[in-house]
């Protein structure tokens, strides 16, 4: 059985043995059934929904002017989209105060420089 190709430009079905095929640098592969369907695409890079004799600009001014859906005429592929959860974040639970902190508290007349050098102090004190 013959497989049914679809110009990528206008959107017309191309008989089988006629046509061009036309193979991007990334991969990507473009069917035209005629050489003025490849030159607008390939060579003036103009698009086919924009373009007045295309079925892509007829089906697109059918939605506009009727509010409709346009009947497909190749099936689409949809693909399936999961929502992402965020994981919820737990509470954070106060836990009692240091004794660090108190000390600083304590200092908290002093500026940051003289309370390292009053701990400094302390230390040394109590080494000796």
């Amino acid at each position: 059985m013959v497989e049914r190709r679809v110009c990528t430009f206008c959107g017309q079905e191309i008989e089988p043995g006629t046509g061009r095929m036309y193979v991007k640098r990334d991969g990507v592969v473009y069917q035209f059934c005629t050489s003025k369907c490849f030159k607008n695409m390939v060579e003036l890079k103009r698009v086919p929904r924009r373009t007045a004799w295309t079925e892509w600009c007829a089906r697109e001014k059918q939605v506009r002017m009727k509010g409709t859906e346009p009947e497909p005429t190749t099936p689409s592929r949809t693909r399936k989209v999961r929502k992402r959860v965020k994981p919820k974040k737990e509470a954070v639970v106060d836990k009692e105060p240091e004794p660090e902190k108190a000390d600083q508290a304590e200092d908290a007349g002093a500026g940051p420089e003289e309370a390292s050098v009053a701990d400094t102090e302390d230390e040394q004190g109590e080494k000796e």
